[in-house]
């Protein structure tokens, strides 16, 4: 399967769980809206959320592609079976000390709630939804496979049962009588059996492919299985660094009366364009990336990432324009119905322009965090992302005192902001980037493209300052069309990207197929 192809169907599977997801949130927002019960089922989700969206766009492939695409195929089935066998005993003990621990975990997570009183509904939304944990990781690891064999469908679509399971528990119960407590509870448990159902659709495709993938037996320790186990856990906190950015930013948000919920919902609006990046770069541009460096090709590894990092910005940055520049439609067209009112929107609002800020940031860091992993640089990762959470919780405390909930946002974006620049550090220190003049030249394009952008719908929204959703839509494909012209004419998008979207991986990109 060609590069371009392999794209698509990762871009589109991820652009449809991001879609499935909208339509999640937009039915949450009418079902619960903002207050202090949503604000303590959002906290509860936030966790086992995380390790959706981080495992998802694969957060586990940097330890599981290197380690396993060294082996010979009957091995690394045997090596996939311990692999799952162990990370299936760790899920399960895990999930047991969450379940006798809610409590400590709940006012962890959002210790301003307990002014609310709504502490104890965190901790039993984390107690019905954590197990959803198992599920996820495991179809993860299944997915990761089907990646390392260049089988992307299924991997792609298995997430979409999440986000499908809960919209059909939220028609069915938004409409009871029952208080919003009992439709939380409900929202809770059936994330859990949604997390069942992906790993089941994710092994159903490892069983259909010609050669066993996976060999179960008694877990042996081997080199591989100690490196996949010491690199994931590693692995998976960089790749969902602005994930746990949010994270943080929710705890300070937690002593704002709806913080919480008005930062989930803007955030989730930032993740479609994030996951997309994200998406591409671990399941296509990781394994590309590992071969290269395999191969002993540092010059063609610099030159995939930094196209890779063109890219990420040719996306990120005109979505950025349009979420700041929006963010008042979108939050009021996406959200504002049922229990969720126009402050409710207006909050959501002002968080969506702040995060929008450190979209292309966080973009970069996605990418970059790629290249660092092929390379086995684990440790610098996790060091970026300790200073990134540092970070978040000291300008999101001193700009949320300031400016409330949008503050908060802008400290995650700050936040965002410095991870990045600490990876390109470490990139540069270690002889794979420097800031070049054709790197240098197509960022200015692109950001010349979303100035026009910029203008083309402050312009718009001049005449229809208060579009609904066929003028939102509109906003957005005239906007799209504008900056795909202006971007052609200035040069960011070239003849020559096109035709490097075309060719093939390397041979090496597969090396189990």
């Amino acid at each position: 399967m060609s590069l371009l192809r392999s794209s698509l169907l990762v871009g589109l599977g991820a652009a449809a769980s991001r879609v499935l997801g909208f339509v999640r949130d937009i039915l949450f927002a009418g079902a619960l809206g903002a207050g202090p019960v949503a604000d303590a089922f959002l906290a509860a989700f936030r966790v086992p959320n995380l390790v959706r969206r981080v495992v998802g766009e694969g957060g586990l492939n940097p330890a599981l592609i290197p380690a396993l695409g060294r082996l010979e195929s009957d091995e690394a089935a045997r090596v996939s079976g311990d692999v799952m066998l162990t990370l299936s005993l760790i899920l399960v003990g895990l999930t047991g000390l969450v379940e006798l621990s809610a409590g400590l975990i709940a006012f962890a997570i959002a210790p301003g709630l307990a002014d609310e009183g709504a502490l104890d509904l965190v901790a039993l939304y984390t107690r019905l939804g954590f197990p959803s944990v198992i599920g996820i990781t495991l179809a993860s690891v299944g997915a990761a496979l089907l990646n390392l064999r260049g089988r992307f469908a299924a991997a792609t679509l298995a997430p979409l049962a999440v986000n499908a399971g809960l919209i059909a528990t939220l028609l069915i119960v938004r409409e009871s009588p029952q208080p919003l407590a009992w439709k939380a509870g409900w929202l809770a448990a059936a994330s859990s059996l949604a997390g069942i159902v992906q790993l089941a659709i994710v092994a159903a495709a490892l069983w259909r492919l010609p050669e066993r993938a996976i060999r179960l037996r008694r877990p042996r320790s081997s080199p591989a299985l100690r490196a996949v186990l010491w690199a994931g856990l590693p692995s998976l906190a960089a790749s969902g660094a602005a994930q746990l950015f949010i994270l943080a930013g929710t705890l300070v948000a937690s002593f704002w009366p709806s913080g919480v919920s008005w930062l989930y919902y803007a955030e989730r609006v930032m993740q479609l364009p994030l996951g997309l990046v994200a998406a591409l770069g671990s399941s296509v541009l990781l394994p590309e990336l590992a071969a290269r460096d395999r191969a002993g090709r540092p010059e063609g590894l610099i030159a995939a990432q930094n196209k890779a990092m063109t890219v990420a910005l040719l996306l990120a940055l005109p979505a950025a324009t349009a979420l700041v520049v929006l963010s008042r439609p979108i939050a009021s067209v996406l959200f504002e119905r049922g229990a969720f009112g126009p402050e409710d929107a207006a909050g959501t609002a002002a968080a969506l322009a702040a995060l929008g800020l450190g979209l292309p940031f966080a973009a970069l860091g996605k990418v970059i965090s790629q290249t660092l992993f092929a390379r086995g640089a684990l440790r610098g990762t996790v060091l970026a992302l300790l200073a990134g959470i540092a970070a978040t919780v000291l300008a999101s405390a001193g700009l949320g005192s300031a400016l409330g909930v949008p503050g908060i946002a802008l400290g995650v974006s700050l936040a965002c902001a410095l991870h990045a620049a600490g990876l390109a550090i470490l990139l540069r220190i270690m002889g794979l980037w420097s800031l070049d003049r054709a790197f240098a030249g197509t960022v200015l394009r692109t950001a010349g493209a979303s100035l026009v952008l910029a203008a083309g719908l402050w312009a718009a929204l001049a005449s229809i300052p208060e579009p609904g959703i066929a003028g939102l839509v509109a906003l957005c494909v005239g906007g799209l069309a504008l900056y795909g012209a202006s971007s052609w004419m200035l040069k960011a998008v070239t003849r020559e990207d096109l035709h490097l979207l075309k060719s093939k991986p390397s041979a090496n990109a597969n090396p189990l197929s």
